[in-house]
């Protein structure tokens, strides 16, 4: 894991070798030097730590160079800000070197010192100014002078690393094929475990009652032809259980000639698998001469062996899509009824093991499911102790309907005394990881099988307070502003966050909390899991977490680490004194934004004390600020003076005046000021030289000055009328766009033109709220926006576009609420190729009757209705053939509806939610 930290590092020197060339232009030979010597010790690591778990003179090896990659990006960083920095003028020392961007131009700075240079107008203060010049052209000297030094030592220190691995033999160590002992026999263990697990039937395993029904329907059923059933979940979920319950069952034993068990995991070979699958068939006798055979022969004479018979077989473990293929041809599809029974904890496996598949996710436990099963294990089936049974259940709700967990705790303290339970409970996990090996060694499976960037972004979850919902485009953004995501040639950074999101989620590493409008909102990470990330990033020391409520030791602060998270507000605010200064990252939850204890008292000392920071977000209390945010406050000046800064949250502050100062953070990427109670708040004209911005979030008044932001993709949540005003020329890359008006705003009715709208070709997702007395221009202009697939509008509107499904073809998402429409909107809509989610709300004065044809709407899978005054809504047969949820609302009780739709249930209450909480 050092190794993608390591890598993290190099990739980053990198991006300073690029983007800040004229800067380190007298120490470019010796940052080149140090990245070249990280990159060759890169290439030792990975097998270094493979081999640390038994020697300690490997971790401490592997410990060292992780410190001097951290160190490296600090000497680094403190270099750029001491040449980005402040001089004693006021005005920034970087004017008299501009920046040369990835195009190589220089015009990231020109507009900043076109502003600074317009005060200077008196003669005595150019002549000050030239002054000034030549002592920072001095000061910067002596900056590069020191820079050097600082490399030179981290080279040294690097140096002595290689001669103590030369020294103590660690080379012929890392090199060495044989395994650490004590990791071989965990491993060798837990694959007696899992063999074991097939002939270990439970009678009744709790909480599989309806997956079993479902799975035997599939097993059972007369369908010839052979069947793939996947079964996928997180591990500890209890895959291999149910699929035990499915094979041991008589009238699956009775159905198949053949029945085969074998497990998989992520180490096999090809061969042995065979072997194993063919000794578990039993069909052949000869088996001595089995070993001598080759994988295709096996294969040939398996396939052979099974031709003419019935079989089952259960593949448990497996861990890429390329298992199962690699078995497939030695499996005949000889439609007498065959079925095949995979189980893995990665869902793009399962949904890709075969053309005939059959997927299913298994779910978490119920809270009176977990009971039970803790109850069978903790207390013997006899009944709970009063005393126990509150603990008991606070910490099976902890265990958050894992079974894995929840068998493991009910073992553990099925051998406790009673005075001992309160022990196990405020150290819950490390107690699980302690008892059982399959636990710990499950959880590092799932790890292991991660690539450096997937294990960096796991590692970053555990930032998060336990049981934190995560508002998943914030996660997104943050993974970016960190670093820890590479462009791509074709996607944004953006997307290859998602992907990688999505990839953990598909690894059963992340759970999904929410879907709203058919994307992920929110997400969370079992507690189990949190538990292995922290352990993991403690070990690397990536990060620290500050909780004062549970840990009020204040030598605890005090952390090298260089991401950090704060829990808890505290009056002393004893972290923001004693706190690891070097941090790129600081996290704040539940925090106060109250003026005599909160945090915006210390702002500016925070700002000037964490001075290298990438990362500054603070998350409100909301209970304690529903009272706070009726005045606004101006952001404190300093904050231009974390000029390394990429990502700015203060979410539901009541902060709604930003300085000017705020242009000095030409690196940041992220603004957000958004929140359930946040303040309005006014935008400087230095924001239009902010070229890196790429998120802009808050509820913005006023002027937009936006107009050369060419790298915004987000913007959230702005006026009409300061809209209109905005020349949208330069806007290529905004993806996102919220438009709101309220009635503050009020001059009289108005019409809304899509026309600078059509101007911005890859706008994905547009929302567009005017005053009930407003209405909307023609849609027409929406045509040039061919990559919109979520559009929300809420204004007058005449009628529908007839063409609405030609010109805007790829449309997926549509909310409409539009009072008193003097047309049925229906058939204009169901044409729309794309469409999902539909939401519609208007008063029925003119429209009594919705009408939808036979082929309508045929994708269509979530419906909202909310029509005051409409009598009839005639469906014809075939059309919307796979609705899923369909919501009437309840002023329009009498609706006639058509008997078939009446059956169909409403969506989830968040697929639909209009949430302005960053979504």
């Amino acid at each position: 894991m050092v190794d993608a930290v390591v890598s993290y590092v190099v990739e980053t020197l990198g991006d300073y070798l690029i983007q800040e060339v004229n800067f380190l232009r007298g120490v470019r030979d010796e940052v080149e030097s140090l990245k070249k010597e990280l990159e060759w010790m890169q290439s030792f690591i990975k097998d270094a730590e493979a081999k640390q778990a038994g020697n300690n003179l490997i971790r401490r090896w592997v410990s060292d160079i992780r410190d001097i990659a951290y160190d490296a990006e600090d000497v680094l960083g403190k270099y750029m800000l001491s040449v980005h920095g402040v001089n004693d003028e006021g005005t920034s020392e970087i004017e008299h070197s501009p920046v040369v961007d990835d195009e190589g131009t220089s015009q990231r700075w020109q507009g900043f010192f076109a502003s600074i240079k317009k005060c200077s107008c008196l003669s005595g203060e150019k002549a000050s100014h030239r002054e000034s010049n030549l002592f920072s052209k001095g000061k910067e000297k002596v900056t590069l002078y020191n820079i050097g030094k600082e490399i030179e030592a981290l080279k040294k220190r690097l140096g002595d690393v290689s001669r103590r691995c030369e020294s103590y033999g660690l080379q012929n160590i890392i090199a060495s094929d044989k395994k650490e002992l004590a990791e071989k026999r965990d491993l060798d263990r837990l694959k007696e475990l899992r063999k074991a697990a097939s002939f270990a039937v439970e009678e009744n395993p709790v909480g599989f009652e309806d997956d079993t029904d479902l799975l035997l329907a599939k097993l059972l059923d007369k369908e010839q032809r052979r069947l793939v059933i996947s079964i996928y979940g997180m591990g500890g979920l209890g895959k291999t259980t149910l699929a035990r319950k499915l094979y041991h069952n008589n009238d699956v034993k009775n159905k198949f000639d053949y029945c085969a068990w074998v497990s998989v995991s992520q180490d096999y070979k090809i061969k042995d698998l065979l072997l194993r699958i063919i000794k578990s068939f039993n069909i052949m006798t000869a088996l001595e001469d089995l070993e001598t055979k080759t994988e295709e022969d096996l294969a040939r004479s398996l396939r052979k062996s099974l031709e003419a018979y019935s079989y089952l077989m259960v593949i448990d473990d497996i861990w890429h899509k390329e298992d199962w293929v690699s078995l497939k041809s030695a499996f005949p599809e000889n439609k007498i009824g065959s079925r095949v029974i995979i189980t893995t904890r990665i869902k793009d496996v399962a949904e890709r093991s075969d053309d005939r598949n059959y997927v299913h996710e298994l779910r978490f436990l119920r809270q009176d499911e977990s009971w039970q099963l803790f109850c069978e294990k903790a207390f013997r089936n006899s009944k709970a102790e009063k005393g126990l049974e509150n603990l008991g259940r606070e910490m099976v709700q902890k265990c958050d309907g894992l079974p894995l967990a929840i068998v493991v705790l009910g073992g553990l303290l099925s051998t406790k005394r009673p005075q001992e339970w309160r022990e196990v409970r405020n150290h819950i996990w490390r107690h699980l990881r302690n008892d059982s090996i399959q636990v710990s060694y499950l959880l590092d499976l799932s790890f292991n099988d991660l690539s450096h960037q997937l294990k960096l972004c796991f590692l970053y979850l555990s930032l998060f307070p336990e049981d934190f919902v995560i508002n998943v485009e914030k996660l997104i953004r943050l993974l970016v502003a960190e670093g820890f995501i590479r462009q791509d040639e074709d996607r944004t950074m953006e997307e290859v966050a998602k992907d990688i999101l999505d990839e953990l989620i598909n690894r059963s590493l992340i759970q999904v909390e929410k879907r709203c409008w058919g994307r992920i909102s929110t997400c969370r990470v079992h507690d189990l899991l949190r538990d292995l990330a922290i352990q993991k990033a403690k070990e690397l020391n990536f990060i620290f977490i500050c909780d004062e409520a549970k840990n009020p030791t204040r030598s605890s602060v005090i952390s090298s680490c260089r991401r950090q998270a704060i829990y808890s507000h505290s009056p002393s605010y004893f972290w923001l004194h004693h706190g690891n200064s070097l941090a790129r990252s600081l996290l704040l939850f539940n925090q106060w934004w109250d003026e005599t204890l909160g945090v915006k008292r210390h702002l500016p000392l925070l700002f000037e004390r964490f001075f290298l920071l990438r990362v500054f977000d603070v998350e409100a209390d909301l209970d304690r600020e529903s009272t706070l945010m009726h005045w606004s406050n101006r952001l404190s000046e300093k904050i231009g003076d974390l000029i390394h800064l990429k990502y700015l949250g203060l979410r539901n502050s009541n902060i709604g005046i930003l300085p000017s100062s705020i242009v000095k953070l030409q690196r940041l990427q992220t603004l957000d000021f958004s929140g359930d109670v946040g303040c309005p708040v006014e935008l400087p004209i230095e924001i239009n030289m902010m070229q890196e911005l790429r998120h802009l979030i808050g509820n913005f008044k006023g002027t937009l000055p936006i107009e050369n932001l060419t790298n915004l993709q987000t913007l959230k949540y702005v006026q009409s009328k300061s809209w209109n005003k905005v020349n949208t020329a330069k806007l290529v890359n905004l993806r996102d766009l919220h438009i709101e008006e309220d009635e503050d705003e009020w001059e009289g009715q108005t019409v809304f033109s899509f026309e600078s709208i059509a101007k911005l070709k890859n706008l994905r997702f547009l929302s567009v709220k005017l005053l009930d007395a407003n209405s909307f221009a023609s849609l027409q202009p929406l045509s040039h926006c061919q990559c919109l697939v979520d559009l929300r509008l809420s204004g007058r509107m005449k009628k529908l576009p007839e063409d609405m499904h030609v010109f805007l073809p790829n449309l997926e998402c549509l909310s409409l609420s539009v009072p008193y429409p003097k047309e049925d909107p229906m058939p204009a809509l169901e044409m729309l190729p794309n469409l999902i989610i539909l939401d519609l709300h208007f008063r029925c004065h003119y429209v009594k009757k919705l009408s939808c044809r036979a082929e309508g709407f045929p994708l269509l899978e979530i419906l909202q209705l909310d029509a005051d005054g409409l009598v009839e809504w005639q469906v014809e047969e075939g059309a919307m053939p796979v609705l899923r949820g369909l919501k009437i609302a309840a002023e329009i009780p009498k609706l006639k509806i058509p008997e078939r739709l009446r059956s169909v249930p409403p969506p989830a209450e968040w697929e639909c939610e209009d949430s302005r909480n960053g979504f």
